[in-house]
């Protein structure tokens, strides 16, 4: 808990109980990337009260702080991950959803030689990959 509110503080967030609920809950998650209603729903299996809306505005807040970072894959559905400072790349299964998340030098590398032939520099990108199991 202690970290939790170290972190609102320093994201200039008062600690309140459901923004504390819902960090820890991001955090200790064996999914990476859960919708506000994957939140609500883990919080109410553990017996926390809090609201949809309030998951959501939380959320927002979050995002905003630069705590979460929201993605909308598949048809704008958002869901979000905690901001870790390292950046990856996702590839999302369309049969089952699955998000994985992955790294690549190489991708990385021709991302920038293409952007500066153009005569652009790279500031930031996502990459999302939509695959599907071979057969």
């Amino acid at each position: 808990m202690a970290d939790g509110n170290h972190e609102l503080r320093k994201a200039g967030l008062k600690v309140t109980l459901p923004r504390v609920k819902i960090l820890q809950m991001l955090e200790s998650s064996e999914k990476h990337h859960m919708s506000a209603e994957d939140v609500y729903k883990a919080l109410m299996e553990q017996g926390d009260d809090v609201g949809l809306a309030t998951v959501y505005r939380v959320l927002t807040q979050f995002e905003t702080a630069g705590l979460v970072v929201r993605h909308n894959f598949d048809g704008g559905h958002s869901v979000f991950e905690v901001a870790r400072g390292e950046h990856h790349d996702h590839m999302v299964d369309i049969d089952s959803g699955t998000i994985i998340e992955f790294h690549n030098d190489e991708i990385e590398a021709l991302q920038k030689r293409i952007v500066a032939e153009y005569g652009f520099e790279l500031t930031d990108h996502s990459l999302v990959l939509y695959v599907r199991k071979k057969r």
